[in-house]
């Protein structure tokens, strides 16, 4: 009885989180003048691709998509290759004098993003980076480091220094140690941090906004956010919720991809054995 009561409940949790993605997906899919209908229809009463049209024909989302997967991925890319190489080397320090370093490293995250986009738009502003994809990947990193070396250093730590010894017997250099050996070992805790960097630097707004003013250089969040009608009164709706829940579905396939590799970097270290 139990596990049925268990069941029931993870059903219904799941539906709760899944709610808010499919009354997306079903907005997108009715025709404009039945999106403000009263009283609201639950299931579109004809489906009509007409939003999604619109958002790729009439709009250059395709343009912000693409920008979106070069910054995104760009910063997810750069975010692990320097923590992995910084928590590889605070795994041959001391515990203590490690744990000193990610302290050290993890005050940065208690400043919330808004504060900085000044200082970060004035930095990149005297290094010609603004409007620019690699001043807003710079920043991304700047912002995902200390959350990546602080997973990476976990994961890293757990494998035995036996391993190095080998590996340098074998005439591997501390570089290759960390390629070929360490890193493929860690691979579900490299899977959980690179997709939750990607999020991140996906659904991130204020700073896209601040350093990418060019229209063609929009990100996803930032075209959705700047999406208008044919006057400034009016809020294409159905259009909006089209282009959300186009945008879901790459979070959702990597999530589904990585989903082993995820679940397995979640729970190492819970059971010991």
């Amino acid at each position: 009885m139990k596990r049925i009561l268990l069941y029931v409940l993870f059903i219904l949790i799941f539906l709760y989180c899944l709610f808010p993605f499919g009354w997306t997906l079903i907005t997108a899919l009715k025709p404009t003048d039945e999106v403000f209908n009263l009283p609201v229809t639950y299931l579109p009463e004809e489906v009509s691709f007409e939003n999604l049209n619109n958002v790729f024909y009439k709009r250059p989302f395709y343009r912000y998509i693409v920008n979106s997967l070069i910054v995104a991925g760009g910063a997810t890319l750069l975010t692990l290759w320097i923590a992995s190489m910084v928590a590889f080397r605070l795994r041959a320090l001391d515990y203590q004098k490690a744990m000193r370093v990610q302290k050290w490293t993890l005050i940065g995250t208690i400043i919330p993003p808004t504060l900085l986009v000044i200082p970060f738009f004035i930095i990149m502003k005297k290094l010609s980076l603004t409007d620019n994809y690699l001043g807003l990947i710079l920043s991304y990193t700047a912002l995902n480091l200390p959350f990546a070396m602080w997973m990476l250093h976990a994961a890293f730590r757990q494998l035995p220094r036996e391993l190095d010894e080998a590996a340098l017997i074998d005439g591997f250099s501390p570089m290759g140690i960390l390629y070929k050996i360490i890193m493929p070992l860690s691979k579900p805790s490299l899977s959980v941090t690179a997709a939750l960097v990607f999020i991140f630097c996906w659904n991130e707004f204020i700073l896209a906004l601040t350093l990418m003013p060019s229209e063609t250089k929009y990100t996803v969040p930032v075209g959705i956010a700047m999406l208008s009608g044919t006057s400034v009164y009016e809020i294409p709706w159905g259009e909006i919720n089209a282009a959300v829940a186009l945008t879901t579905l790459p979070i959702i396939l990597i999530l589904a991809a990585f989903q082993r590799w995820i679940i397995e970097g979640l729970t190492q270290g819970a059971i010991k054995g």
